[in-house]
């Protein structure tokens, strides 16, 4: 069992910085495929960003690529996800997700076995 616990949240002007942390239990972290999702009020829960466990590798939705940068440092079983630029549109309970052992980076909710609790970030005009 993995648990992932966010944090980072908070309300901020547009145009400001947010860094959110994702905090993983368990051994296995560095095999350990992490996303970031979010979710705003009404709507459906969304792709942010992902990050593989080896490579370097990542992708970003289109909305957030350029102003969002995911990174994670496998010492610490931690992911981070720094959001420049903030739009009131980013206004979302972010969720961290995780996929063990997977090569390929998904965009899927289905496919992320484990998830945090969230945590909100909003955005003010």
């Amino acid at each position: 069992q993995v648990q992932l616990v966010e944090s980072g949240g908070g309300l901020v002007q547009a145009g400001a910085s947010l860094r959110l942390s994702c905090a993983a239990s368990g051994r296995a972290f560095a095999s350990y495929t992490m996303a970031w999702f979010r979710q705003a009020p009404g709507k459906e829960r969304e792709f942010v960003s992902a990050i593989g466990w080896t490579l370097g590798r990542t992708a970003y939705a289109d909305s957030v690529k350029g102003r969002f940068t995911i990174s994670r440092e496998n010492a610490k079983n931690t992911v981070y996800l720094q959001m420049n630029s903030l739009k009131p549109e980013d206004t979302a309970v972010y969720y961290c997700a995780a996929q063990p052992g997977v090569w390929e980076i998904s965009r899927l909710i289905n496919e992320y076995d484990y998830w945090g609790q969230g945590t909100q970030v909003t955005v003010s005009s």
